[in-house]
């Protein structure tokens, strides 16, 4: 496709797809790639070691997933412009709380709100929402909005570095909150008119005939349970949750054990946001085109290939490819899963089944760092 048709999509529907694109930024502030980098300073200030920040890490999400199952539903049964301004809210608290922690139990509570809020619902908000509205485009939306995604993860992390080491930890949070509670809104007026989208929305649904492909059946969450397939791809599915957590969460442990420094390392993620979006940019036309089904059969490969090349360098240039070929795992990540679920199963119920999904991978996030650590 070319970049003038995507640039055309982009015009049409520039206000719902800025704010998809601002939910996804904003859902940084809990994301591992942000926590990981106050690791070291929050292992001190409470005398923790790898695997007890680890731990911490592991109950605080174990717990955010137990509950996305039904928090993540919401957004089927809620006006689209309440659930987000409660979510972002939400982890707006979450971030505060982060900063005023004094004691482990409270530490646990605070990764817990930041997991839910952040990893959980703002990011299920601005997936699920591309989704379910942009039907046929909805690999070209998902693209889009998804480079918020990268963004947060190419400058916050060391935009983090530089404030913990002016300001400290715990004032880097409480200023993280107040940028967060900000984008409230600005989130509300992308949302101005979204009434008359959601009934446009619902009157699709209803004429949809069951010999289009793009239905899926609308399948609910206990019919998706009790399909042997969901089963067979949920491992793939997982595995960029289980692996890619465990390695933004301890880069700086792995940088100190290499000898490199920690500067270099996330001063290097802007290779890893790039590939993420050249992969996005690339993948969206192309499940448009051939459908997610059989595109993602392949998206692990890349991130197979990095993990190979990382485990034995000793030249910290190594990270840049690494960093590539995880951007482009997580590219088509971002890009193919929620479209993929989508495909399968229908957007009737796309946030029932998103949120099952999510708590899974939520699951899979919360064993990585401490079975790394």
């Amino acid at each position: 496709m070319a970049l003038s048709d995507y640039l055309s999509f982009a015009r049409k529907n520039l206000r719902f797809l800025a704010f998809g694109l601002v939910v996804a930024f904003t859902s940084s502030a809990g994301q591992t790639f942000f926590i990981g980098v106050f690791g070291p300073e929050v292992r001190a200030a409470f005398s923790l070691s790898h695997t007890e920040w680890g731990t911490i890490y592991m109950n605080g999400t174990l717990s955010s997933a137990a509950v996305l199952t039904y928090t993540g539903g919401l957004i089927d049964r809620m006006d689209l412009r309440l659930f987000a301004g409660v979510v972002i809210a939400g982890l707006a608290g979450a971030c505060f709380v982060m900063s005023s922690t004094q004691s482990v139990v409270a530490l646990t509570v605070a990764i817990f709100l930041l997991r839910q809020m952040g990893q959980g619902l703002t990011s299920h908000t601005a997936s699920t929402s591309m989704a379910r509205y942009h039907g046929a485009h909805r690999g070209k939306a998902l693209s889009l909005v998804s480079i918020g995604f990268t963004i947060g993860e190419a400058i916050l992390p060391v935009l983090a570095v530089a404030a913990i080491a002016a300001w400290g930890w715990r004032q880097t949070y409480s200023v993280s909150g107040i940028v967060v509670l900000a984008t409230i809104p600005i989130v509300l007026w992308l949302l101005k008119g979204h009434g008359a989208r959601h009934e446009q929305h619902l009157t699709a649904v209803r004429e949809q005939s069951c010999a289009d492909a793009n239905a899926a059946g609308n399948k609910t969450r206990w019919e998706m349970l009790r399909e042997p397939r969901f089963y067979l791809l949920l491992p793939a599915a997982v595995a960029p949750s289980f692996i890619m957590t465990a390695m933004f969460f301890h880069h700086l442990t792995l940088a100190e054990a290499k000898g490199w420094s920690a500067e270099w390392v996330t001063g290097s993620y802007w290779i890893f946001g790039l590939s993420t979006v050249l992969a996005l940019l690339t993948a969206g036309p192309l499940i448009d085109r051939l459908t997610a089904a059989r595109i993602m059969p392949f998206y692990l490969l890349p991130l197979a290939a990095g993990l190979i090349l990382l485990a034995p360098a000793v030249d910290p240039l190594w990270v840049l490819a690494y960093l590539f070929l995880g951007g482009i795992n997580s590219g088509l990540y971002f890009a193919g899963l929620t479209a993929l679920w989508a495909e399968l199963y229908g957007v009737r119920h796309l946030g029932a089944i998103k949120s099952t999904v999510g708590a899974i991978s939520v699951f899979a996030s919360a064993l990585g760092p401490v079975t790394v650590g």
